[in-house]
């Protein structure tokens, strides 16, 4: 067994101990329904959730909507270790989704063991989209001294394929637990990571941002985002988000002495030029929980969503100040509860996910619940079995109010 496997079962252990053992009312799936979408995607609905399977057997799906309400999808297949992204678009108009193009420009570049090291996608200037990954053994350009490489790639301009990855890391090595990226509508783009940079102690990472002014086609150095006192969790999974405001947002856990596994947020208003760092929640633990986050945006803020002793909270950003409004738990008993995405409708109604049972090598369940504009939870909830090993949850809310869940 892995430094990493052991590391996992000790956490797994601990947290176990830690909650309840009460069982989670579980809602019966509906009849399944068939929407004609791509072949492997079957649909279930569930009053205003429509649970969706990644298209062709994939795992890790991420999505994100523009300004058009166009849903762009992409999603991880092959071995975990070094495997490919492919994309996928569906317009309001359109019945199915488009045939699949696949992102990387070299095959087998991209990893997806642990859950937190996949690919991330988003939305910017003109609804051009982008995708970064963390690189696999076999991935290409290198790193700086030969190291994992921290990839990126955007949607050509004849919407036909992706242009050839590159690497934008030029000095903060130490890859481990992935990156992920955002943009904006004013044409930049963020890729953000972290790393040791020279020290490998955890508690000396910090999260690195590269920034483009030109959507993509050049990339500054990266700059350190973070406060070098908190350090960065090592395995832990991070999220970037630019929301509507043109302000960016990172959500990363610390690992300050390494006992410390607080949820942290980063706020820069000038485009990446100065950062504002927020505890969010604390956390001691003496392992890493290889924990991911997620960020999405309301009508009347950022929402976030974390993962803390085995529990999964979501709260709203105030866009004025950055800082958080009220930390809102899922409720009921807890079954390692982790992997959370979270989305509001037009309606303020927020919709929280999570994953359940899942660790190394081992899949689990799915399990949702509505809010309301107050933060209380609504009748709405529900639970689905099947969540594939290595994977993770997505969302994405309908015009008319409803919620689709791919996994």
């Amino acid at each position: 067994m892995s430094r990493t496997q052991r590391i996992i079962e000790k956490v797994d252990v601990q947290m176990q101990r830690s909650l309840s053992k009460a069982p989670l009312v579980i809602c019966a799936l509906a009849l399944m329904l068939g929407y004609g979408l791509t072949a492997g995607n079957a649909i279930s609905n569930q009053g205003k959730v429509i649970l969706m399977r990644t298209p062709d057997g994939g795992i890790q799906p991420q999505a994100v909507v523009d300004d058009s309400g166009a849903v762009h999808l992409i999603y991880f297949k092959g071995s975990p270790a070094a495997g490919d992204i492919f994309y996928v678009r569906k317009a309001p108009q359109d019945a199915n989704f488009s045939k699949a193009i696949r992102v990387n420009s070299q095959p087998n570049c991209v990893i997806a063991l642990g859950n937190i090291r996949g690919a991330h996608i988003a939305v910017g200037h003109g609804g051009r989209i982008h995708v970064a990954w963390m690189g696999s053994k076999e991935a290409e350009p290198k790193g700086p001294s030969n190291a994992a490489p921290m990839l990126y790639t955007r949607l050509n301009d004849a919407l036909t394929g992706f242009e050839p990855q590159r690497n934008v890391m030029q000095f903060a090595v130490g890859l481990d637990g992935g990156g992920s990226i955002a943009a904006d509508r004013a044409g930049n783009v963020y890729v953000a990571w972290h790393a040791g940079a020279g020290e490998e102690e955890e508690a000396k990472r910090r999260v690195w941002v590269a920034r483009s002014a030109d959507e993509g086609k050049t990339f500054k150095r990266e700059v350190s985002a973070s406060d070098k006192a908190t350090g960065a969790c090592g395995c832990c999974g991070m999220r970037a988000f630019a929301a509507r405001n043109n302000a960016f947002y990172m959500l990363y856990r610390a690992a300050t002495e390494s006992v410390d596994r607080d949820m942290y947020l980063v706020a820069s208003k000038d485009n990446g030029t100065s950062f504002q760092s927020t505890l969010m929640h604390k956390w001691k633990l003496e392992a890493c929980p290889m924990s991911t986050a997620a960020i999405g945006e309301s009508r009347t803020g950022i929402l976030v969503a974390w993962e803390t002793v085995g529990q999964v909270y979501y709260s709203k950003i105030d866009p004025g100040t950055s800082k958080p409004l009220q930390s809102i738990s899922a409720p009921g008993a807890s079954n390692r509860r982790k992997h959370p995405a979270v989305i509001d409708n037009a309606q303020d109604e927020t919709l929280l996910v999570w994953t359940e049972k899942m660790g190394w090598q081992r899949g689990g369940s799915l399990t949702w619940q509505i809010f309301d504009k107050q933060g209380q939870p609504t009748a709405e909830k529900g639970q689905a079995e099947g969540v594939p090993v290595w994977s993770l949850v997505t969302v994405y809310a309908r015009p008319d109010g409803s919620f689709t869940i791919v996994y």
